[in-house]
């Protein structure tokens, strides 16, 4: 069945569409038959450089609409009209990390006007820094009860810079040294920007996907002003996002920001791990006042 719904979940499934400055987002909206617009429906946004497709969120979708929860899974532009499938490392990145706030806010309030009254943001990895990021600027909504993390992003300076060394063979303080230097929108060779090796990114995108900020770490965007209660979800054998649980710790106080681990999982939740993370949500939902 389209969308990666089964039968047996009974629910509508159809691709939607929004304009938002010149380019037309897409997502995937599931719907089960007996759900109706006054119960909460997840906004399910990816990580990094993926789309609506991919595994992890389309296992997700479908495991929420046999809990009876309704999921409009979205692909973020990236500055790419109608963007499809994971990013071509051949095109020149000028998006940045920090864009996914706009479209974060375009698909909430699209939701709204269709008519859903409550919103629950959902992001993995960096989408889940993403989310994590949105709900630090936007404050208090009514129509926003609560959000889930599933492994989070983190930020580190020392690792991002070891890390990126050992990948692309250069050193990430003299890239971002010739970014500062740049004008936001001049086009630079890079050794490497994410997945992307030899590649051609604008000296904004690469300050914000390696510049010194606060924007990319999600424990520290939680200390920010959100007001709404997050579920956090780490993977027990996560390997890309190892340090989640530690740098949770000192704000994790099970009432406003709650960690839940699914143990055996790794970063992509794969196999049968993606279940075991929609019952949480489930269980976080069904709990909501």
């Amino acid at each position: 069945m389209a969308l990666g719904v089964s039968p047996a979940s009974a629910a509508e499934a159809k691709a939607v569409e929004l304009s938002l400055n010149d380019l037309t987002l897409t997502g995937d909206l599931v719907r089960p038959d007996n759900v109706d617009m006054s119960q909460p429906v997840v906004l399910l946004v990816h990580g990094t450089f993926a789309h609506k497709d991919v595994e992890l969120i389309e296992a997700l979708q479908g495991a929420l609409a046999e809990r009876e929860i309704a999921s409009l899974a979205v692909t973020l532009s990236l500055g790419r009209d109608r963007r499809e499938g994971m990013w071509d490392c051949n095109q020149p990145s000028t998006h940045r990390h920090e864009d996914a706030v706009t479209e974060i806010s375009a698909w909430v309030d699209w939701l709204g006007s269709e008519g859903f009254g409550q919103v629950v943001p959902l992001g993995h990895s960096r989408g889940g820094g993403q989310v994590a990021l949105w709900l630090a600027s936007v404050g208090e909504r009514a129509d926003i009860p609560t959000a889930v993390l599933l492994a989070p992003m983190t930020e580190d300076a020392d690792a991002a810079a070891a890390s990126y060394e050992q990948r692309f063979g250069a050193t990430l303080v003299d890239v971002l040294a010739k970014a500062k230097t740049a004008t936001p929108d001049q086009m630079l060779d890079v050794p490497g920007l994410v997945y992307c090796s030899d590649t051609k990114a604008t000296a904004q995108s690469v300050l914000s996907y390696y510049g010194e900020t606060l924007e990319r770490d999600t424990p520290t965007l939680l200390t920010q002003g959100v007001s709404m209660p997050v579920l956090v979800i780490a993977a027990g054998e996560d390997e890309v996002v190892t340090d989640l649980p530690e740098r949770m710790a000192p704000i994790v106080d099970g009432a406003k920001i709650r960690l839940e681990t699914v143990e055996g999982a790794d970063h992509l939740f794969l196999d049968f791990f993606a279940e075991d993370a929609a019952d949480l949500v489930a269980e976080h939902i069904a709990a909501l006042p």
